[in-house]
Formats: C-alpha cells, sequence, structure tokens
C-alpha cells in the first residue's frame, strides 16, 4: 500500500476522534454545563446532522479543487472547531462549535475515499477504504479511552484543545505525503452528479448505510450511563473498556474490507446480520460485569466490519458521474445514522422504558438496515437475470 494512503489515515483518525470522544465525557460535560445527560447526548446528534449537512454542500462547493487541497483546508477547520469547542463558555456555544468540526468530516471522507481507491489496483479497493478508516477505528481504540482520562483528570476541556493539536499534526502528515493533483478537477455538472445519487441502487445503499449505524449509536452513546449505572463499573473503568471497543473496531475494520474485496454482497449482508445479533444479544448482559466487556468488544468489531461493504456497494452503484459526492453523501448517511441513534436512544431513556431497553431499540433499527440490503440485493440480482435474456424474453415490468 501507498505511504499516501497512511497519510489519509493520520487524517482519519484526527477526525474520527472529533466524534467519538465526546462519548466518554458525557458526564463530566453535563455535570459542568449544568444539562442532562440525555441533552449531552444531542451532542452526539448535533455533530451527526451537521455532517449529513456538510458533506454534501462541501463536496459541492470544492469540486473544482484539487482533492490535496481540499484535505488540508478541511483539516484547517477542524483544528479551529476543536479550540472552539475547549473554549465554549456554554452548552450552546458547544453545540455550536461541535456543529462547525462536524462540516468537514463526511467531505473529508468522502473524497478522502475516493483518493484511497485511486491510488491501489481494483482488486485492493475495499482494503484501501478499510485502512483509511483505520484511523477513524484507532480514534477509539486510542483517542476514545484517551479523551476519557483527560476528562476525567483533567477536565473535559483538554480533550478538545488535545484534539485541537491533533489537527495539526494530521494536516502537517497530508501536506508533506499525499500527492499533489496533477490538475484541479474536471467537474461534472451539478446535475449530472445529482442525477447519480438518485439511482436506486445508490438510493438504497444510502438508506441501508444509515439504518444499519444507527443501532450502533443508540448504544454506543450511552455507553458510559450503561456501563456506570447497570454494570455497576466505576467512571475509571469506562476509559479501559473503551480501549476493548476501539481494538474490536480496529479488527472489524479489517476483516471487513478483507471480506469485501472477495465477495462484496455476502459480506454486506453477513456484516449487517452480525451486527444485529450482537446487539440483540448484548441485552443479557448488561448487568454482568465479564459478558458486558465482551459484548462491548464484540460491537466494536460487527460495527465497523460494515463499513468497507457499506461504502464499497455505494461506490460500486455511483461509479462514473458524481463519485466524490455519493461518497460523501454515504459518509452523511453515517453520520445520520448517528444522529438518529443517539436520538433514539434518548427517547427510550427519558421517555420509553429506560436505559435497560436500548440494546433492543439498536438491535430493532439495524435488523430494517438489513432488509433493505436484502431488498437492494434482490432487485440487483433480478436486473442482473434480465440483461442475461434475450430482449424478447425479459418481462416487461411496472
Amino acid at each position: 500500500m501507498p505511504v499516501a494512503l497512511y497519510a489519509l489515515t493520520a487524517g482519519s483518525f484526527g477526525i474520527g476522534c472529533a466524534e467519538f470522544v465526546i462519548m466518554g465525557l458525557l458526564l463530566q460535560v453535563a455535570a459542568d454545563l449544568q444539562v442532562s445527560i440525555a441533552a449531552a447526548g444531542m451532542l452526539v446528534s448535533g455533530y451527526a446532522l451537521g455532517v449529513f449537512v456538510g458533506a454534501p454542500v462541501l463536496t459541492l462547493l470544492t469540486r473544482r479543487m484539487p482533492r490535496k487541497a481540499v484535505l488540508l483546508a478541511l483539516m484547517a477547520i477542524y483544528t479551529i472547531g476543536n479550540a472552539a469547542c475547549a473554549l465554549a463558555p456554554d452548552y450552546t456555544t458547544l453545540m455550536a462549535a461541535r456543529v462547525l468540526t462536524s462540516l468537514t468530516h463526511g467531505t473529508f471522507f468522502g473524497v478522502g475515499a475516493v483518493v484511497a481507491t485511486g491510488l491501489v489496483p481494483a482488486d485492493r479497493k475495499a482494503s484501501a477504504i478499510s485502512i483509511m478508516f483505520s484511523g477513524l477505528t484507532l480514534a477509539t481504540l486510542l483517542g476514545m479511552p484517551a479523551g476519557a482520562w483527560l476528562g476525567l483528570h483533567l477536565g473535559w476541556r483538554s480533550t478538545f484543545w488535545a484534539m485541537s493539536l491533533v489537527g495539526v499534526v494530521s494536516l502537517l502528515v497530508i501536506a508533506l505525503l499525499v500527492p499533489r493533483s496533477r490538475e484541479a478537477q474536471a467537474p461534472v455538472a451539478v446535475r449530472d452528479e445529482l442525477r447519480t445519487i438518485v439511482r436506486p441502487q445508490v438510493l438504497l445503499g444510502l438508506l441501508m448505510t444509515m439504518l444499519g449505524f444507527a443501532g450502533v449509536f443508540v448504544v454506543i452513546t450511552y455507553i458510559q450511563p450503561l456501563l456506570t449505572s447497570l454494570a455497576g463499573f466505576s467512571e475509571s473503568a469506562v476509559s479501559p473498556i473503551l480501549l476493548l471497543f476501539g481494538a474490536g473496531m480496529v479488527v472489524g475494520n479489517l476483516l471487513g474490507g478483507h471480506l469485501a474485496d472477495r465477495k462484496p454482497t455476502p459480506a454486506l449482508l453477513g456484516t449487517l446480520a452480525a451486527l444485529a445479533i450482537v446487539l440483540g444479544l448484548m441485552s443479557f448482559a448488561l448487568h454482568n460485569q465479564f459478558a458486558i466487556v465482551a459484548f462491548v468488544t464484540a460491537l466494536g468489531i460487527a460495527a465497523f466490519a460494515t463499513v468497507s461493504p457499506l461504502q464499497l456497494r455505494v461506490l460500486r452503484h455511483a461509479s462514473g458521474a458524481g463519485e466524490n459526492l455519493a461518497s460523501s453523501f454515504n459518509i452523511a448517511a453515517f453520520n445520520l445514522g448517528n444522529a438518529m441513534g443517539a436520538w433514539l436512544g434518548g427517547v427510550v431513556i427519558e421517555r420509553g422504558p429506560g436505559l435497560e431497553a436500548v440494546t433492543w431499540a439498536a438491535a430493532a433499527v439495524t435488523v430494517a438496515g438489513l432488509a433493505v440490503a436484502l431488498w437492494s440485493v434482490r432487485l440487483e440480482s433480478a436486473r442482473d437475470r434480465d440483461a442475461a435474456l434475450p430482449a424478447d424474453c425479459v418481462p416487461e415490468r411496472s
């Protein structure tokens, strides 16, 4: 794999820290800013909605720029946004700073995924995506527990200052190692890019991404109260448990890329099914400390094993015009799922059956994503069968 691919990994590590680190800080932020845990959880939803809006908008606004210049500009905004989070005097300002930071996320991963697949042969594209996204998994393996530790010992603001420093380092690495584009991108007409997005299989791919990943955030957003209130762990134990979750994500991400390179469709269906099973079975482990730690690790593996198959499927059906935009839209779909999951978890806790029911709600949402994937595969198989038949044998479809 070319060294430029690992520069992209460094950038994805920095941006991944901004997304995940807040989950280990919910109790501290809620206490310091005098808001409820559910309100603090909305900082996850706010970030995710910012990604959903920022991904297509920034991708279109930067479509005439060389891809390296786009990546550098996004890392600069990321650094400024995290510094603003560290300085935020109240909840509203912190939310606004989180949204500012999030605007860079979708376009970075969308454009970065296209750059990554362009650096390798066709049969290594899913692996290239998984290596770039391994920065995101390393953010959970190292960044999230480190952020939780800093928040516990030095205050939650120190975590955001640390992420600002990570942003500076990531910007320098990308500047040094990612090759310059030979020329600015020759943009496709906006209507052609949008026409790509509304292809039925692309839309189904975005929907399965949103639903499939929403279940993860129903649980992981509230992992701190789950571990402390139900499993009986101390706050100081949360950080090492999150380390195991991050380790599981690293394994799952690489496994998903390997499987998707070999058999993309079985990898897609199998990883979504595994995620739904883990979330469902986790419901029986909430009061057993050993079991919950095992399931947190398994959740990390199952969650990120889905990423490369989901991203590759959208790229495959959006090949040609609009590839950058489709890739960014899929990152937006991941984060819309994150926002939906964090919101649903809060509803279940405050207005529904309570904290113990979040894993059941998570499993139900992921099963819906699996159902969409099965429908998409069935439509694709029917189309392929029709294409193989002589023209006069193809049945009419309304």
